[in-house]
């Protein structure tokens, strides 16, 4: 196994970690355990599943810190492209780490909630909307952390573009990602009616194939190395 197809490797099962860890907690917890018009539900559904949603909480971190190392290994595969755009792109991941760690105190708070519904005198329904604030606030901080996660793809986009050992097609739909992180960030920010649009879930599918496909082909084809004159003349 050459070099680059070696750091390729483990950058497609840092990517893979990040893939499934980050939809099982951003999309299939959410689902099972999130009713958004309904308080008591939600917080219900939270003490029935706590252990779920402990580890939705386990799962976020695993990916966060995945996501530390990942853009370490590209940067070892794609430096011989462009260390500056490299360096740009490391350094935008970076960023969002703090950011998505620190709201994950929100999820936190809501452990201690359930505590507090244990004490004597607890109010149920202050409890209730507490854990319905808190979700919100995990949910608008999650929402923040998207301008980084939209806004990594674009220099990645293109040392992907660039480079001679990963298609081109790749770098394309890792662009599109970042305009479609952008365009719903954006779009939500300015105009309260956008989500009623219907656009922002299609925006949404751009980086999903970007990042899967790259996952995919990192993890199971690799970097493809370019083959020197020289030893095309040696094989013949």
């Amino acid at each position: 196994m050459t070099n680059k197809r070696g750091i390729s490797r483990i950058a497609g099962v840092l990517y893979l970690v990040v893939v499934i860890t980050g939809m099982f907690s951003l999309a299939y917890v959410p689902k099972q355990l999130f009713a958004w018009n309904n308080p008591a539900q939600t917080f219900n559904n939270i003490l029935d599943h706590e252990s779920l949603f402990r580890l939705s909480i386990a799962a976020s971190a695993l990916c966060y810190i995945a996501f530390i190392f990942l853009p370490i290994a590209l940067y070892q595969l794609l430096k011989s492209v462009s260390k500056f755009y490299a360096k740009i792109m490391v350094l935008l991941v970076m960023v969002s780490i703090p950011i998505s760690f620190s709201n994950l105190q929100n999820k936190y708070a809501i452990l201690s909630l359930i505590e507090a519904l244990k004490q004597p005198g607890a109010i149920t329904s202050e409890i209730h909307q507490q854990t319905m604030l808190y979700l919100n606030q995990y949910d608008q901080g999650i929402f923040v952390a998207t301008v980084f996660w939209g806004l990594w793809l674009l220099p990645f986009g293109y040392l992907v573009y660039k480079s001679t050992f990963l298609p081109k097609f790749l770098g394309i739909l890792l662009m599109l990602g970042c305009l479609g992180y952008l365009a719903n960030y954006f779009g939500n920010t300015l105009s309260g009616n956008y989500g009623n649009i219907g656009i922002a879930q299609y925006l949404s599918l751009l980086p999903a194939a970007g990042e899967i496909g790259t996952c995919l082909w990192l993890l199971f084809i690799g970097a493809r190395e370019k083959v020197s004159l020289s030893d095309q003349s040696y094989k013949n």
